[in-house]
């Protein structure tokens, strides 16, 4: 039986302490440009913030009218800007490792000098790891609130959305409708033509919806065959007749299928929301009249009337 060595137990090193505690020490109270902003942007996921960062320390070294940043981030076009333009600027696109990670501008009214323009690209060199880290924490997050077969926002989305709107609505007194839709015998299309086709009719479907709103508007997949729509500042009246415009364009679907043509129609309940109303409650009213346009021979929309 072979006899192997144990690893040697070190004694304390005070030296080592010493030297990592005055490390520590400096790392925080280096009063150093870079030094702070890397400590400082390290501090959050937030792209927004740590563009806001990256502004107040850049103004430090380099006095600048306004500074403006552009990328477009999976499905968002994200856009920060700050202070006042001016005719003079310069303009980075920011890479690393081969991969882009938006376009930061500054303006002022000054031409930029050499010895100036050297200190921007020096701090843009020390922000743009902590940037792409934001820049992939967005992605990671739009991932997480998307549905990856139709590329609208998912349930989870859709909880969040109508959580942010009911406080709104209760703060400011704004109206809110949400529309729920349902695609009529889906299942049934489902059991005769695949999953394949079933799936090209959800993606469509999810296209027609976004295309019957206005940008102001959100749909969302929060079912099988399920969607929603949230109306910011829409009454029922205005509701209901977005509700029937997602149904004629649902209507327009066609997908051929060899020897026939496969079409769908859909089903709306709408619910605008009541005061001090929680989300629960205003999904299951707007579910409530859905149930009744199913049960009144689907392809049609029902209004859950608010009392009042």
């Amino acid at each position: 039986m072979k006899n192997i060595p144990s690893i040697a137990k070190t004694g304390p090193q005070p030296q080592k302490l010493a030297a990592l505690r005055q490390a520590h020490r400096d790392w925080n109270e280096s009063p150093d440009v870079l030094t702070r902003l890397t400590r400082r942007l390290s501090t959050t996921l937030s792209l927004e913030h740590q563009l806001a960062i990256l502004a107040e320390e850049m103004a430090v070294v380099v006095p600048y009218g306004a500074l403006n940043y552009r990328h477009q981030i999976g499905s968002t076009e994200f856009v920060y800007a700050s202070g006042m333009d001016g005719p003079h600027s310069c303009e980075y696109r920011l890479n690393l490792e081969g991969e882009y990670y938006g376009t930061l501008t500054l303006k002022r009214r000054q031409r930029f000098k050499e010895e100036e323009l050297e200190g921007i690209e020096l701090i843009l060199g020390a922000a743009i790891c902590p940037i792409r880290n934001a820049c992939r924490f967005i992605v990671i997050e739009q991932a997480a609130l998307t549905d990856s077969l139709t590329g609208v926002p998912n349930k989870r989305a859709m909880e969040q959305s109508l959580l942010q709107a009911s406080q709104l609505s209760d703060r400011h007194g704004d109206q809110y409708s949400l529309i729920l839709c349902d695609l009529d015998h889906f299942k049934a299309v489902n059991d005769k033509y695949g999953h394949v086709v079933g799936d090209h009719l959800l993606k469509l479907a999810a296209r027609e919806l976004e295309g019957a709103v206005r940008t102001s508007d959100s749909v969302y997949r929060f079912g099988g065959e399920e969607f929603a729509v949230l109306l910011p500042h829409t009454a029922e009246q205005d509701a209901r007749d977005v509700a029937d415009r997602i149904r004629r364009n649902i209507a327009t679907i066609v997908v051929n299928c060899g020897d026939t043509n496969v079409s769908v129609t859909a089903s709306c309940g709408v619910a605008m929301r009541l005061v001090d109303e929680t989300s629960d409650q205003w999904v299951a009213r707007a579910d409530e009249a859905l149930y009744r346009a199913k049960d009144h021979g689907r392809n049609c929309t029902r209004v859950f009337a608010s009392i009042g």
